[in-house]
This record gives structure tokens, C-alpha cells and sequence, in this order.
């Protein structure tokens, strides 16, 4: 099944749809020859039983008034061109009312003639048919008693009208049916060119994209099919723009990467020759190594940003990190960056999903940004699946807390800072979300999860023994 499936599949939509619709076609007329057909037959059956009570109804009506008489041989009163009727006693006396009896077998009548005599003395009504050679003839008896005595009367006609009649309604049906086919056929087809129309222009503008070509896409439609042309073609505008913001900031980390390079190597050569460019040795050595530090700095950031993804989704299966114990360390640490600013720390012991290395370099970088604004104080507040770090630095502009995470966007003063982006990597890939906005007397970063309970699973909590710190 599986297999036919994805043969479907690989034929164009347009086919799909004509043998969707052909298939459909030869279920609904299997449908009307078993059934619908059945169907006719009995309702062209009970309409002839019908026919032949209202018919009956008068003639035994007229029989029963006392003005008519059979003996005079008022029977011309009883004229019928559509059924022929018989009266017939219990001795077995038969007399034909009327109907045209020159085309009628006579073994019509001696069907006629058993039928009635199994229905004296008791009052009944019988209904049927009978074949004979190719005709079906219909038949009804029913007895009465008028002045004359008891009579039945039998009446039969041939299935011409019900033959005529059914071939009316099959062919009517049949007309309606190729008429009813003809319409949907046609208004599938218009919808199916609406769709591969469309899903063309989508491919030719994937395709040129792919080749780097200058393309335009338009579709004017409110489906789902102009939502997908939009968001594709967002999606090529945000391609576009992060291919230029790539360049942008690889130019300017290779600016970044270039000047402690060129300056390790500036003091490097001037030692060799025994010039000291900051004074004595041991001052041009610091510059050395403090540019080194930066240098290395940068290049960590760098590999860490295209590793962490990787890392954490490869080793992080069922590990849960101790959020208490990583901010106290990294605390701990960062407390002697700017003493001036007092830390408040607001911590349970709960725990987030992830490596703990991964979660320590994500709140380093969040509190190194906040130092770097902070006017008096940093607070920290981590709580079941919530983590906030404010501080009472200056308010950002709205447009940069929409770009705040985004990788390679440029930051204050040109800068394109990595920080936020190892930040905004290691909380998605942990299904965890994260943000910043303005408070009344500073900026937040909040990372959090909505979505909870946490499925019961292997737990493997990560302490700083067992933390492997090289990501290098």
C-alpha cells in the first residue's frame, strides 16, 4: 500500500486529479447499476400497483352504485386503454371490462383465473407479476361485493409504460450524471491550473535564487499558497540580508582580528631588536599578552558560536544542569570585573536541561553585557524554568530589542558582538526561549520555558567535576 502510495505520488497533480475524478466516476456508476437501478424497479413497480388501485377504486365504485347495471352491459362506462379488468366469480365465471385484450395471451387469463380462485371466500389482495416468453405482465386482484354478489376484480397491464418509463429515468439520470461530471471535471481542472500556475512561479523563483539571479515573485492570493509565496519570499529577503551582514561583519572581525596581530607582531619584532615600545620589557610584554588575551577572546567566540549547536545537541541527551550552583560560580568570577556594582542574587536550586558548560558561557555573556551598562546594581533571579538578569543600564531602542539575539547583527558603536548569539543558540537548541526588553529603571534578559510538565526520562545531572571546559 505504501509502495502504490508513493507511485501517486510521483505522477504530476494534474493526473492525480483526472484519475481521482475517473475513479470516482466508475465507483459512483458501479453504484447506480446495483442500486439505483434496483430502486427503479421498485419504484416503478409500486407506482404501477398504483395506477391500478385508483383504477380499481373506481371501477368497484361505479359497480356498487345502484344506477349502474352489469346486466344491460353498461360496461362502456368502464372504458380503459391502459389496463385491462376482469370480473371474476367464485364459480369461476370470467368477463372482460374492458382494457385491449386482441395482443394479450390467454395464458394471462388462466393466470388471472388461478390466482382468484385461492382468494374466495376471503377477503383479499393480491399483487405481482408474471413473466411470459419476454413480456412481465403486473397484475392486482382484489375482491368486493356490490348487488350482483362476490366478485374479484383482476386487472393487468404489460410493462411497456414501465419499460418506456424506465428508460426515461435512466437516461434523464444518466444525462444529469455526464452533465453533473462535465461541470466538476471542468471546475477541477481551472482549480488544479490554479495551483500548479502558481507553484511554477514558486519553483522558477527558487531556482533563479539558487543561481543568484535577480527575481521578483507576486502572488495576489489569500490562500495558503500565497502565505507559503510570502514567507518564501521574506525568507529570500532575510537570506539576502544575512549574507550581507555575514560580509559585513567578517570584514570587520578580520579588521578586529587584524590589530592584535599586527600589534604581538610590532612588539614581537621591536623586543627581538631590543627596543621596548611601552617603555621597558616587561610593559611592551603585557601589551603582547593583553592583545593575545583578546585575540584569543574573539577566536574562541567564533568557534564556539559554529560549534555550540552541535555540541550541546549531541551530548546534551537527558542531562540537566544545577542553575544555582553555575551563576554562584560564574558570580563568583565576575564580581571582581567591577567591584563598584553591587550583585543581588535571588537563586533556587533548580535545575534547566543542558550542559552546564553550555549554560555557564550563556550567563557569562549575559553579565558581561550588563557590566558593561550597568550603572549601580546587576540582580540575578532564577526560579523553576525562569531565569532573569537585569540591570539598571540605559534603555535599549526598540528596533535593537527586536535584533537583539539575532547572529551577526551589529551592536553599540559598529561592534558585532558574538555574546548574545552563543546565548540565543544555547537556549533554543535546550527548547528554552529567550529576550530582552526594558524594565522602568533598566533592561532584563529573560530566558524561560512555557511549556510544562517536563516528561519523565533519563536524568543525568552535570556537576563541575565531571564538566569538560574545552570547547577549543
Amino acid at each position: 500500500m505504501k509502495k502504490r502510495a508513493n507511485v501517486f505520488q510521483q505522477i504530476s497533480l494534474t493526473r492525480q486529479v483526472v484519475l481521482l475524478i475517473m475513479l470516482s466516476l466508475i465507483l459512483f456508476l458501479t453504484v447506480f447499476a446495483f442500486f439505483v437501478s434496483s430502486n427503479i424497479n421498485k419504484s416503478l413497480a409500486t407506482q404501477m400497483y398504483d395506477q391500478m388501485e385508483n383504477r380499481q377504486e373506481s371501477i368497484i365504485s361505479l359497480m356498487t352504485n345502484t344506477e349502474f347495471s352489469l346486466k344491460k352491459g353498461n360496461t362502456n362506462t368502464l372504458m380503459d386503454s391502459f389496463q385491462v379488468n376482469c370480473l371474476i366469480t367464485e364459480d369461476g365465471q370470467f368477463q372482460v371490462l374492458n382494457g385491449q385484450t386482441e395482443s394479450v395471451d390467454n395464458r394471462v387469463f388462466t393466470k388471472m383465473l388461478e390466482e382468484a380462485r385461492t382468494m374466495f371466500p376471503v377477503n383479499d389482495v393480491r399483487e405481482g407479476t408474471y413473466a411470459l416468453g419476454e413480456n412481465v405482465y403486473y397484475y392486482r386482484l382484489v375482491s368486493f361485493v356490490c348487488d350482483y354478489g362476490d366478485y374479484i376484480l383482476a386487472s393487468f397491464m404489460d410493462d411497456t409504460f414501465s419499460t418506456t418509463l424506465k428508460k426515461t429515468v435512466v437516461d434523464s439520470s444518466m444525462a444529469i450524471l455526464f452533465f453533473s461530471f462535465l461541470v466538476i471535471l471542468i471546475t477541477l481542472m481551472i482549480w488544479v491550473v490554479s495551483i500548479i500556475h502558481p507553484l511554477n512561479q514558486i519553483k522558477t523563483y527558487i531556482d533563479k535564487f539558487k543561481k543568484g539571479e535577480e527575481v521578483e515573485l507576486y502572488l495576489n492570493r489569500g490562500d495558503e499558497i500565497g502565505e507559503v509565496a510570502d514567507a518564501l519570499v521574506n525568507l529570500t529577503q532575510e537570506v539576502k540580508k544575512q549574507e550581507r551582514i555575514k560580509e559585513e561583519m567578517i570584514h570587520n572581525i578580520s579588521h578586529d582580528l587584524k590589530t592584535p596581530i599586527a600589534t604581538i607582531k610590532s612588539y614581537s619584532e621591536s623586543i627581538k631588536d631590543g627596543i621596548y615600545p611601552y617603555g621597558d620589557l616587561d610593559s611592551s610584554v603585557d601589551v603582547i599578552l593583553d592583545n593575545a588575551n583578546r585575540l584569543e577572546k574573539k577566536v574562541y567566540n567564533l568557534l564556539y558560536l559554529n560549534r555550540v549547536e552541535y555540541l550541546v545537541t549531541t551530548d546534551a541527551q537527558g542531562v540537566v544542569t544545577n542553575m544555582k550552583d553555575v551563576v554562584q560560580e560564574v558570580v563568583l568570577n565576575s564580581a571582581v570585573i567591577k567591584p563598584e556594582i553591587q550583585m543581588i542574587v535571588d537563586v533556587e536550586e533548580v535545575f534547566f536541561d543542558g550542559l552546564l558548560e553550555a549554560w555557564r558561557v550563556a550567563i557569562e555573556n549575559i553579565l558581561d553585557n550588563a557590566f558593561r551598562y550597568a550603572k549601580s546594581y546587576i540582580k540575578i533571579e532564577v526560579h523553576e524554568n525562569d531565569l532573569k538578569i537585569s540591570n539598571d543600564g540605559s534603555h535599549l531602542d526598540e528596533k535593537r530589542l527586536q535584533s537583539l539575539f539575532r547572529p551577526y547583527e551589529k551592536g553599540e558603536g559598529g561592534k558585532f558582538g558574538l555574546g548574545l548569539s552563543i546565548v540565543n543558540k544555547v537556549v533554543k537548541v535546550n527548547n528554552y526561549q529567550v529576550e530582552g526588553y526594558n524594565t522602568n529603571d533598566g533592561v532584563c534578559f529573560h530566558i524561560y520555558r512555557k511549556e510544562e510538565p517536563r516528561q519523565k526520562k533519563m536524568i543525568r545531572r552535570q556537576s563541575w567535576n565531571d564538566n569538560d571546559s574545552s570547547f577549543m
